[in-house]
């Protein structure tokens, strides 16, 4: 990915005699693009195919260079080929079932992208003002980069600005235009990712324990007081241990259930923003 790419520059708006949307939607986009080929097609090619050709000339050597950097990277630092789960949620050579992994691989790989992913696009486009705000180290920047510097603030900082973006006459709209001043696309999309990531790293995180939260820890703690120690597993004897473990076993189930719910529901939310998490 370069930094800058000639077709979207000020001189490729003035060769191609329309002005290149900054954002849009991949409607908006067609619309642009249709309006933009229909008033000046030779020139359209000039600034969109002309200008690329010319930049992929002079930046060949860099692009091989980088590319070997970028495989180098991809495939043993980053390792963009796999899902993996943090090793709070699955610690290294810990068995478990596939179905198991999905949650934690998933969400792990959205904090990945709002924390590492978006810090780097948000730093790649700021200002020298706004850059100092982070305090990104050296490495960060440049030919050394190698997407590996996380910073939360950065990805959220990001996230708000997206999810405020508002359809006006960058995105090809006029006042009174259908639309106009509603939040976009990427706006809503945003805001999806930023709800998950918040469940993820603060609601998921500070659930009750539903052993706790059903009574079945107390329950066991009373079971082993009147076996002399032992937890038994066999239906008590005392009428009000035996009404104290039915309670919290029922709860139990119901709040796993809840929780499996919402787990699920969670991860189906994330699927369906999927193509959204790019950068």
């Amino acid at each position: 990915m370069r930094n800058h790419y000639w077709t979207c520059s000020k001189f490729a708006d003035w060769l191609r005699g329309t002005t290149k949307l900054k954002a849009g939607t991949s409607e908006e986009w067609h619309e642009w693009e249709d309006r933009a080929k229909k008033s000046y097609p030779i020139r359209w090619w000039l600034a969109e195919e002309g200008l690329d050709y010319l930049q992929k000339i002079v930046y060949w050597p860099t692009d091989k260079l980088y590319a070997i950097k970028y495989y180098i990277n991809n495939r043993y630092i980053t390792r963009t080929n796999s899902l993996t789960a943090h090793p709070s949620d699955i610690k290294p050579g810990e068995w478990r079932d596939v179905g198991n992994r999905f949650l934690p691989c998933l969400f792990n790989e959205l904090v990945d992208f709002v924390e590492v992913e978006l810090a780097w696009w948000h730093l790649a486009w700021a200002d020298a003002e706004e850059k100092k705000k982070y305090n990104a180290p050296w490495w960060r920047f440049g030919w050394w980069n190698v997407r590996l510097w996380r910073c939360p603030q950065a990805g959220l900082d990001n996230l708000k600005w997206q999810s405020e973006l508002v359809a006006k006459e960058d995105y090809g709209l006029n006042p009174g235009d259908k639309g106009y001043g509603e939040p976009t696309l990427q706006a809503k999309n945003a805001q999806e990712i930023l709800a998950l990531y918040t469940w993820w790293t603060i609601t998921y995180r500070n659930r009750p324990d539903p052993y706790d939260a059903s009574g079945w820890t107390a329950y066991c703690e009373a079971s082993r007081l009147a076996n002399g120690g032992r937890l038994s597993f066999s239906p008590a004897k005392d009428p009000a241990l035996r009404k104290q473990s039915d309670k919290a076993h029922k709860l139990l189930q119901k709040i796993e259930k809840q929780y499996e719910q919402e787990d699920e529901a969670m991860m189906i939310r994330l699927i369906k923003v999927r193509n959204s998490l790019w950068t």
